[in-house]
C-alpha cells in the first residue's frame, strides 16, 4: 500500500471517530439532565466536530481528488465510514453516554499524546490542538463516572450496567492492520500495543475509584475500521447527511 493511500485512510479513521461521536453527543442538546451539563456535552461535541474538520481537510489534500471536508463528511456511503463501533452506539441514559465517553476519551488521550510526535507535521499540529480539548473530555467523563459509580444505589447500578454493556466494543480500539503498520515505518502513526496497556491501567484506576467492577475480557465486537457497522450507523447517517443529500448543489 502506498504511503499516501495509507495516510488518507488513517486520517479518515481518526476523523470518523470524532465525527460520529460528536454527532451522538450533539443529540443531547436541550435534553441533558441540567443546563450546565447540556452546555458541557454540546461543547465537547463542538470540539470533536472541529477536530473532524481539520482531519478531513487534510485528508482531502492527501487524497488529491478535489474533494472538500464537507464531501468526505456527508457524501460517503455507510460502508466507507471507518469509526470504531463504540462511537456509533446510541446515547442510552446519561450513564451510558458517560461510559462511552470515558472509554473513547481515555483512548484518545493516549493516542493523541503520541501523535504529537508524528513525523507528519500537519497531523502533529492537529494533535497539539486536540490534546488540550481531549484532556478536558477525559476529566469530564472521569468525574462523572466516579460521581455516578460512588453515588446512590441507582446511579451505581446504571453506571455499572453501562460499563458492562459497552465493554465488548473496547477491544477494537487497539486493533492494528496494514494501514497502521505501513505508517509506523515512517513514524506517522502510533503503535497501539503500549497504548492498550496505558488505557487498561487508567480505566482500572478510574473504575476502582468509582467503586465499579472492571468487566472481564471476553467476546469483543469488531469491524468498524473496515466499514462493517452496527445497525445504528445507518440511522445516524440518514439524519446527519439529510440536507447535503437532499440539496447536493446548495451553497451554504
Amino acid at each position: 500500500m502506498k504511503k499516501e493511500e495509507a495516510l488518507f485512510k488513517y486520517l479518515l479513521r481518526l476523523a470518523d471517530d470524532s465525527l460520529i461521536l460528536g454527532h451522538r453527543l450533539s443529540e443531547w442538546c436541550s435534553k441533558a439532565p441540567f443546563i450546565e451539563e447540556d452546555l458541557a456535552l454540546t461543547n465537547i461535541s463542538l470540539d470533536m466536530i472541529g477536530r473532524t474538520e481539520a482531519l478531513l481537510t487534510y485528508a482531502a489534500v492527501v487524497e488529491g481528488k478535489n474533494q472538500t471536508a464537507d464531501d468526505l463528511a456527508y457524501r460517503r456511503p455507510e460502508q466507507n465510514y471507518y469509526n470504531h463501533l463504540l462511537c456509533e452506539q446510541p446515547n442510552g441514559d446519561f450513564a451510558f453516554t458517560i461510559a462511552r465517553q470515558l472509554f473513547q476519551s481515555t483512548f484518545e488521550f493516549f493516542l493523541y499524546s503520541e501523535l504529537l510526535k508524528s513525523k507528519d507535521e500537519t497531523l502533529a499540529a492537529i494533535a497539539s490542538k486536540s490534546i488540550k480539548e481531549i484532556k478536558y473530555h477525559l476529566q469530564h467523563a472521569s468525574d462523572w463516572t466516579i460521581r455516578l459509580g460512588d453515588g446512590t444505589e441507582e446511579s451505581k447500578i446504571r453506571m455499572q450496567k453501562a460499563v458492562n454493556e459497552l465493554w465488548m466494543f473496547t477491544g477494537e480500539l487497539f486493533e492494528m492492520d496494514e494501514i497502521e503498520n505501513a505508517l509506523l515505518k515512517s513514524a506517522f502513526a502510533v503503535d497501539l500495543v503500549p497504548i492498550k496497556i496505558q488505557w487498561q491501567n487508567k480505566i482500572q484506576q478510574i473504575l476502582t475509584e468509582a467503586t465499579l467492577i472492571v468487566p472481564e475480557d471476553d467476546y469483543m465486537q469488531t469491524g468498524g475500521r473496515n466499514g462493517i457497522h452496527s445497525e445504528y450507523l445507518g440511522h445516524l447517517l440518514c439524519e446527519m447527511q439529510y440536507l447535503q443529500r437532499a440539496y447536493p448543489d446548495a451553497k451554504w
